[in-house]
């Protein structure tokens, strides 16, 4: 036999601990998870605000994503030039980001300019200046990015997902908006959902660096007690509205690819069954050698790759199957997929569900080399509600899940009611679909019906 395709074998149990995170919360609200680690003289942290697309206004998607264009452009008397310039002078790497649900100002320092940076840090925090010189520069930026996206069928296929499954909740709609609804926010809009949105009570701190924890907190203490509360809790409305069994089309006759997705609305990520899901997607479409990708890429050669995930927002999440073929292919991938999601009401073997624990565990210790995936993780422990000791726990929760329980998920999930999104030339596959009782709804770019 060629001994590259005997799987290795595991001769010692994995033992994984991460030491030293600890938990602060100030009287203000704002709380920090710091991981202590000596190996380099630097500090990365992530500070998170939780001011993501799903507080803008639905009449105006696009205003956090703008909002945090605006942050840096200028705080307390610096220009965004002079503030720039201090960051490089530093050595310090400082980034925005945005999504659904959060704004994340993320810093990479130098232990020895930590203070000057975390002051630099407050100052865009807590005194953004939002000039109107800059305020236009931005808005037009973000508007070329949207008239950018109308030539990716893969975003414009991810847009039209989240509006399908997500129909009117606040998950539904694109983080960066639409052109018409950035062309119409105002500076005024900007600095409201600033002072509505930036508060202590809503934001965390995720670091690690190699700073004792009471040196970083007294830091953190001098330039955020200053940083205000809420008066009051924004609430948002949670429902979720169940769309009927079709698949939606958007038409792009001149593409050659069709983008395809097929989902569902899953559940958030503190559910107690999140490790049997894990290896289940594992099994099914998460990695190479997953049934997914052995029939549509290895046995049909319709796509060179296919892959599936349960994704978890703060207050959702979605399972999502993911490929992109030839369109003469697109029915016959739509149907390999139907077929793989019915064969997981007969369950799994013992086979597959041990190589996938092998598979996770082995690479569980990959996840916490950078400093970048430690605060990521940190982060993850709040955003998601998890216990301080949930990574020291993974392993043994992971191991321990019987085939039973996958099983048990793998019936849900053939039974789950799958949306289908396809992004491509109509004509090309219409016929097919509708010959073997298909219902195609036709949807604009941002899955509305046409």
């Amino acid at each position: 036999m060629n001994s590259l395709r005997t799987k290795p074998e595991i001769k010692n149990e994995l033992k994984f601990q991460l030491e030293n995170i600890s938990v602060k919360e100030y009287s203000n609200g704002l709380k920090i998870f710091y991981l202590q680690k000596e190996k380099l003289p630097l500090i990365r942290l992530n500070f998170i605000v939780e001011a993501g697309s799903k507080f803008d206004s639905l009449s105006i998607p696009g205003l956090a994503r703008l909002t945090s264009a605006m942050i840096d452009e200028g705080a307390g008397g610096l220009s965004s030039l002079e503030l720039s310039d201090e960051f490089d002078l530093l050595g310090t790497d400082f980034k925005i980001s945005t999504d659904n649900d959060f704004i994340v100002l993320s810093l990479q320092s130098l232990s020895e300019n930590i203070e000057r940076s975390l002051k630099l840090l407050s100052l865009v925090i807590t005194k953004p200046d939002f000039p109107e010189s800059e305020f236009e520069r931005e808005k037009k930026k973000l508007l070329v990015s949207i008239l950018q996206l109308k030539d990716n069928p893969e975003a414009i296929a991810d847009q039209v997902f989240d509006k399908v499954i997500f129909q009117n909740h606040y998950y539904s709609f694109p983080v960066s908006g639409y052109f018409d609804t950035v062309e119409k926010i105002t500076l005024q809009d900007i600095k409201k959902f600033y002072t509505n949105s930036f508060k202590a009570d809503k934001s965390f701190i995720a670091a690690a660096g190699n700073l004792s924890a009471e040196k970083f907190y007294q830091l953190i203490e001098k330039y955020f007690q200053n940083f205000t509360s809420s008066e009051s809790t924004d609430v948002l409305s949670d429902k979720l509205i169940t769309a009927d069994k079709k698949v939606f089309v958007y038409d792009k006759p001149e593409s050659v690819q069709t983008e395809i997705r097929i989902g569902y609305v899953s559940g958030k990520r503190s559910s107690k069954d999140f490790f049997r899901k894990h290896l289940l997607n594992t099994i099914f479409g998460g990695q190479f050698n997953s049934r997914l990708n052995s029939n549509l890429r290895e046995q049909n050669g319709f796509t060179y790759g296919v892959s599936s995930q349960f994704s978890y927002l703060k207050d959702s999440g979605y399972f999502v199957i993911s490929t992109s073929v030839n369109t003469d292919n697109t029915f016959a991938a739509v149907r390999e997929i139907l077929k793989e999601l019915d064969n997981l009401k007969d369950g799994i073997n013992s086979e597959e569900l041990n190589f996938a624990k092998t598979s996770l565990t082995r690479k569980f210790p990959l996840n916490f080399e950078t400093y970048r995936q430690l605060t990521s993780n940190l982060s993850s422990l709040a955003i998601q509600n998890l216990p301080i000791d949930y990574f020291n726990t993974y392993l043994t929760n992971l191991t321990s899940v019987s085939i039973e329980e996958v099983n048990a998920e793998a019936l849900k999930l053939s039974q789950a009611d799958m949306k289908i999104v396809l992004v491509g030339n109509r004509d090309s596959f219409a016929n097919e679909f509708i010959k073997n009782g298909f219902e195609l709804i036709d949807v604009d770019e941002r899955g509305e019906i046409l």
